[in-house]
């Protein structure tokens, strides 16, 4: 019995998971940079300045090496495997999702036909990690940051998966390339209400200010994360800033057309990064101006303001459309 291999597609498919690696590596790091340097900035200080020399350039470099020299400790009263793992389960789902959003009509790693069902499919896994961390930890202040990760996920996955269909909808496919594809200008005033209800639920899903009530260290000191640290806690770090980079290039590629811009045929790629960075420092920009809601004012605005409105919105397209 043989085995024959096909090498080009092997190494088609090597360029594909080694390009979304590299995207996954650098991204989450250019963000939360940028992060550093946009809050210093909104907020009328310096921020980090020391580290490299210029303008504080290798402070992720210095923050990753300050997390690597800290001890690992696992609480005697945590379920150690579940513990270990969490880290990594809210971490890898955003590699995954990457994988399916499109720089260009041929710069995708995975151009699938339900492509957008895949990746809000994908990052809702990450949550699972934050759920998984505070009940294993085995500390009632992570425990019941957990809880509220339940509560919020989901109170904001309806209005997200709404607001994406109205988008999918009107494009007629599920597939990221052809939603794409389809987009129009006049688009941004078509579905600007989805597109606001999409970034907020978007926000809360990844537990940013001012939806990160299951952190809330006022209340409950470190939420999920509390008993964490080192690299395990650099990893759920690390997630939250992928989790920013996959909402910003899902929001560009549903809302503001992806690559569509002048010039598209050369600078496709550079026009869908450059719309993921303008929503990324909108997402920093929410931390700095809103401060955090209640829990009951997080639902209430969920199922009494953003469900509405989705379905709405939605109720609107279907009817342009048929």
């Amino acid at each position: 019995m043989t085995f024959s291999v096909d090498v080009p597609l092997l190494v088609d498919v090597v360029v594909r998971a080694a390009s979304v690696l590299v995207a996954f590596l650098v991204l989450p790091l250019l963000v939360g940079q940028t992060e550093h340097k946009v809050m210093a900035h909104m907020q009328g200080r310096l921020g980090p300045m020391y580290a490299g020399g210029f303008h504080g350039w290798a402070q992720l470099v210095a923050d990753g090496v300050k997390f690597a020299q800290k001890e690992d400790v696992i609480p005697a009263a945590a379920d150690r495997a579940v513990f270990k793992l969490a880290p990594a389960v809210a971490l890898v789902p955003y590699i995954v999702a990457l994988a399916a959003i499109p720089l260009s009509p041929t710069l995708v790693a995975a151009d699938l036909n339900a492509g957008l069902l895949f990746v809000l499919a994908a990052s809702a896994v990450s949550v699972l990690g934050t759920l998984m961390g505070g009940w294993a930890s085995g500390n009632k202040y992570a425990l019941l940051g957990a809880l509220r990760s339940a509560a919020q996920l989901l109170a904001y996955e309806l209005p997200l998966v709404l607001a994406a269909a109205s988008v999918a909808l009107a494009a007629g496919t599920l597939s990221l390339t052809g939603i794409a594809a389809s987009w129009h200008w006049w688009w941004l005033i078509w579905q600007a209400p989805a597109a606001v209800v999409f970034l907020v639920a978007g926000l809360a899903e990844v537990q940013r200010p001012p939806f990160d009530m299951p952190l809330a260290d006022s209340e409950l000191v470190m939420g999920p994360y509390t008993e964490y640290t080192g690299l395990r806690f650099a990893l759920f770090l690390l997630a939250e800033y992928a989790g920013i980079v996959v909402l910003s290039a899902l929001t560009a590629v549903l809302f503001l057309g992806g690559w569509r811009g002048p010039f598209a045929e050369y600078l496709g790629p550079v026009w869908m990064l450059l719309k993921t960075g303008v929503v990324a420092v909108v997402v920093i920009w929410v931390r700095v101006a809103w401060p955090r809601l209640r829990e009951d004012q997080l639902q209430r605005l969920a199922w009494a303001v953003l469900v509405p409105v989705t379905l709405a919105q939605l109720a609107i397209t279907a009817v342009l459309v048929v």
